[in-house]
C-alpha cells in the first residue's frame, strides 16, 4: 500500500515541479522584450541577435566542457538544429526587427499567442493529446490577444505585427522541439548544445555586423544586451525546458499566458511606456484562461 501511494504521488510531484520550473522560466522571459526594446534603440537588430547568441554560446560551451557532457547522438542533431533556428535565431531576430516598429508593450500582447502555438507543435512534435476543453480555453486566450491587436488598427504597424506573429510561430516550434528533446538529453543540455551548434555562424556574423565604434552605446543598452544574452538566451531556457518536460508541453506552456502581465508591468515601470486599460483588461482575461486550460490539459 505504501509503495502504491508513493508511486501515485510521483507524477503529481513531477507535475508540480514542472509548473514551478515553467513559472521561473516565464518570469525570466518576461524581461526579454523590454530589454530588447532598449537594446535595439542603439544596436542594429541583426547584430543584437547574433551577438547575444554568441555570448550565450560561449558560456554554454564552457558549461558543457566543465560538466564533461557527452555529445548528442546523430539522431538528436536535426531536432537541435530546429531548436536553434526557432529560439536562438528566429525569435530573437524577428522580435528585434518588430521592435523597430512597435513598442514592447504592444509586442508583449502577442506573447499571449505562444501557448496555443506551443500546444499545437506539442501535438505535432511531442505526441501530446490534450482534452477538447483544453483547446477551448487555449483558443479563447489566443483570440482575446489577437482580437485586441486587431482592434488597434493596421495603422499601428502591420509590418511589426506580422514580424511578431512569425516570431511566435518560430518560438512555439522551438519550445516544443526542445521540450521533447530534453526528455532524453536534459533541459539545460538542450539549449546549450543548440547554442554551441549555432556558435560558429553567430561568431562570424557578429564580427561582420559589428558597428565601427561602441563608444556611443549607453549603459542601459549594455545591460539590456547582457540580460538577453545571459538570462533570455540561456538561464531562462534551463528552467523552461525542464518544466515543459516534467509537466507536459501543452499544459505548462499555458503559463506563457502570464508573460504579458509580467512584461506589461516591466514596460510600464522601466520604460515608462503607456499601458492602456484595454491592455490590462485583455491581459487579465487571458490569465483567467490558464486555470481552465490547466484543468483539461491531460
Amino acid at each position: 500500500m505504501e509503495r502504491a501511494t508513493h508511486l501515485n504521488t510521483q507524477p503529481r510531484e513531477k507535475s508540480a515541479s514542472g509548473w514551478l520550473n515553467g513559472l521561473i522560466g516565464v518570469i525570466i522571459f518576461s524581461g526579454s522584450l523590454p530589454a530588447t526594446r532598449v537594446a535595439v534603440l542603439e544596436f542594429d537588430p541583426v547584430f543584437l541577435t547574433v551577438i547575444r547568441a554568441t555570448l550565450a554560446g560561449v558560456l554554454a560551451l564552457c558549461l558543457l566542457m566543465l560538466f564533461k557532457e557527452k555529445r548528442p547522438a546523430r539522431s538528436q542533431l536535426v531536432p537541435l538544429v530546429i531548436v536553434a533556428l526557432g529560439v536562438v535565431v528566429g525569435f530573437p531576430l524577428l522580435t528585434a526587427l518588430a521592435l523597430q516598429y512597435v513598442t514592447s508593450a504592444h509586442s508583449i500582447v502577442f506573447v499571449g499567442l505562444l501557448p496555443l502555438a506551443t500546444a499545437v507543435f506539442g501535438v505535432i512534435r511531442g505526441g501530446e493529446r490534450p482534452r477538447p476543453a483544453f483547446w477551448l480555453f487555449s483558443v479563447l486566450g489566443s483570440l482575446l490577444v489577437s482580437g485586441y491587436a486587431l482592434a488597434q488598427g493596421v495603422t499601428a504597424s502591420p509590418l511589426g505585427d506580422i514580424l511578431m506573429l512569425l516570431a511566435i510561430l518560430a518560438c512555439g516550434l522551438g519550445y516544443a522541439e526542445g521540450a521533447k528533446l530534453s526528455r532524453t538529453l536534459g533541459g539545460w543540455q538542450v539549449i546549450c548544445w543548440a547554442l554551441v551548434l549555432s556558435l560558429p555562424a553567430m561568431t562570424l556574423l557578429s564580427a561582420w555586423r559589428a558597428p565601427a565604434s561602441f563608444s556611443a552605446i549607453s549603459l542601459p543598452a549594455w545591460f539590456s544586451l547582457g540580460y538577453v544574452s545571459l538570462f533570455s538566451m540561456l538561464i531562462g531556457f534551463v528552467f523552461w525546458y525542464r518544466g515543459l518536460a516534467q509537466g507536459g508541453i501543452a499544459a505548462v506552456g499555458q503559463l506563457q499566458l502570464l508573460q504579458p502581465f509580467f512584461g506589461l508591468t516591466l514596460a510600464a515601470g522601466l520604460l515608462h511606456e503607456q499601458v492602456s486599460p484595454g491592455m490590462v483588461a485583455v491581459t487579465v482575461a487571458v490569465i483567467l484562461c490558464v486555470a481552465g486550460a490547466k484543468r483539461f490539459s491531460k
